[in-house]
C-alpha cells in the first residue's frame, strides 16, 4: 500500500472556507484527474462569468455583437497585463494551432525556403510547418534534440540546421509529448542575428512561467490560457512584437479586417467570444484564492511528489528505472517511463489514455518519444497527493499487467 510520505507530500491547497480547491471546478469526483495539461479546466468561478456573457449575447445579439470588439479588446489588454506584454503586441486566438496557422497563412512566399522545427514539436503545429514548406517548394528539417539534453545542446541542435535558405524557425518554449523547455531565448537571439523569422509555441507556459516573453527574442509566441490559466477553452493567444505583426491576419475575414494588429483580430464576425471575455475572471480567480506564486510552488512540489512515487511504483513492479533524465524540467510537467511494449508510438499512447479511462477511472496523459511510451504527470491546485497515490497503488498494477498480457498485434 502507497503510503504519503508527509516529508516530501506538499499541503493540499485549500479554499477560503477550508473546502479542498477542488471544490472550485466541476470536475467529476468519480474521475482522478491527472491531465490539466490537455485540456485544462475552468473554475466554477470563470464557468459562471460565461454563463452570464452567453445569457447576455442570446439576450440581445443585436446589441451584442456591434460592441463585441471592443470589450475583447478589454480583456486582451488584461490577459497582456497577466503575460507582461503590451496589449497592441497581443491578439487573442481560438488555440495555439490556430495561431500558429495564422502565422503560417500570413509569412510572404519564401519559394524553396526551409523551416527548421525540432522532434518534440507538437504534432498540428509540426504538421501546418510541413504544409507551408510544400507552398514554398522547399524542406522542413528536424532538429533532434535528445531527451536529456541541456540547454547548450537543444541550442546547438537547432542552430546547427539554420543556415541561407530557412525561412522560419519553430520551437516550442515547453514541449508537450515531453514535459521540457527548450532554451528559446538563445535561439530567439541567434535567429534574430541571422534576421531568421521565429515562431515560440508556447502553448503549456501560461500560469507556469511568470513573464515567459521577458528576455525573449521572438517574431510570433502563441500560448494557451486554457490550460494552466484555467480559461474556458479556446482562450489562446498569439504575440507578435517586431515589424512582421503587420502581416498577420486573423483566420476569418471580419469587419475589422482594416484595423491594424491586432485590433484586426478584436472582430471575428459571429464566433463565440465569451470565453475570451471570461478569460480576466479565471486568472483573478487563482490570484485572489492563493497567488499565482504560490500556485505554482504548490504544482511543481505536487509534481516531483507524483514522480517519485508513481516512478517507485513502477520501478518496484517492472524494473523499469524510476527517474527519466529530462534536460530542462518544467513545473507541474513530469514524465515516468512505461513498461517495455507500451505506448511507443502516438496511437498507441493515445490508446492507453482511453483505456485508463474506461477500465481505470483516471484522466492521464499517455505520450511516445523516440520509440518509448511515457506517463506524462501534470499536477494544478486542484489535484492533491491522493490522486498520485491513488494512481501508484491502483492504476500501476494494471498498466504493469497490461504490458505482461499484450501482445504486439493487440497492443492497446
Amino acid at each position: 500500500m502507497i503510503r504519503a510520505d508527509l516529508t516530501t507530500a506538499p499541503r493540499p491547497l485549500l479554499l477560503a472556507d477550508g473546502r479542498p480547491a477542488a471544490a472550485a471546478w466541476s470536475l467529476d469526483p468519480a474521475v482522478r484527474h491527472l491531465n490539466h495539461g490537455s485540456f485544462g479546466a475552468v473554475p466554477l468561478e470563470a464557468q459562471r462569468v460565461q454563463q452570464e456573457l452567453r445569457r447576455e449575447m442570446e439576450s440581445n445579439p443585436v446589441a451584442w455583437f456591434p460592441h463585441l470588439p471592443q470589450r475583447v479588446a478589454e480583456a486582451r489588454s488584461a490577459v497582456a497585463g497577466f503575460l507582461r506584454v503590451a496589449p497592441q503586441d497581443l491578439a487573442f486566438v481560438p488555440n495555439a494551432s490556430g495561431g500558429a496557422s495564422v502565422v503560417f497563412g500570413s509569412l510572404p512566399a519564401r519559394p524553396g525556403g526551409e523551416i527548421v522545427v525540432t522532434d518534440h514539436g507538437y504534432g498540428a503545429v509540426t504538421w501546418g510547418a510541413e504544409r507551408l514548406a510544400r507552398r514554398w517548394g522547399g524542406t522542413v528539417r528536424t532538429a533532434h534534440v535528445p531527451l536529456d539534453a541541456d540547454a547548450e545542446e537543444a541550442y546547438e541542435a537547432v542552430t546547427a540546421l539554420m543556415g541561407e535558405r530557412t525561412g522560419l524557425v519553430v520551437v516550442d518554449h515547453i514541449t508537450s509529448p515531453t514535459a521540457r523547455r527548450m532554451p528559446v531565448e538563445r535561439i530567439g537571439e541567434e535567429a534574430r542575428r541571422r534576421e531568421i523569422p521565429f515562431l515560440v509555441d508556447g502553448a503549456h507556459v501560461p500560469g507556469l512561467i511568470e513573464g515567459p516573453l521577458r528576455g525573449l527574442e521572438c517574431d510570433f509566441w502563441i500560448g494557451n490560457i486554457h490550460k494552466f490559466g484555467c480559461a474556458p477553452r479556446g482562450s489562446s493567444v498569439l504575440v507578435a512584437r517586431s515589424e512582421q505583426r503587420d502581416q498577420l491576419y486573423p483566420l476569418i475575414d471580419s469587419w475589422g479586417a482594416e484595423e491594424p494588429f491586432p485590433s484586426r483580430f478584436d472582430s471575428q464576425g459571429t464566433l463565440d467570444a465569451t470565453g475570451y471575455l471570461a478569460t480576466p475572471a479565471a486568472l483573478g480567480f487563482i490570484e485572489r484564492t492563493w497567488g499565482w506564486p504560490t500556485a505554482r510552488t504548490y504544482m511543481r512540489e505536487l509534481a516531483d511528489y507524483a514522480q517519485r512515487i508513481v516512478g517507485e511504483a513502477f520501478a518496484e513492479l517492472t524494473g523499469c528505472p524510476p527517474p527519466v533524465d529530462v534536460g530542462m524540467p518544467v513545473d507541474a510537467l513530469r514524465l515516468v517511463r512505461l513498461p517495455d511494449g507500451l505506448g511507443g508510438t502516438r496511437l498507441e499512447a493515445d490508446a492507453l489514455r482511453e483505456r485508463a479511462s474506461r477500465e481505470l477511472g483516471v484522466a492521464a496523459a499517455f505520450t511516445s518519444f523516440g520509440g518509448t511510451g511515457y506517463l506524462r504527470l501534470s499536477t494544478h491546485v486542484y489535484n492533491t497527493p491522493a490522486d498520485y497515490e491513488f494512481f501508484a497503488e491502483h492504476c500501476v498494477p494494471a498498466i504493469g499487467e497490461w504490458a505482461r498480457t499484450t501482445s504486439p498485434e493487440g497492443r492497446s
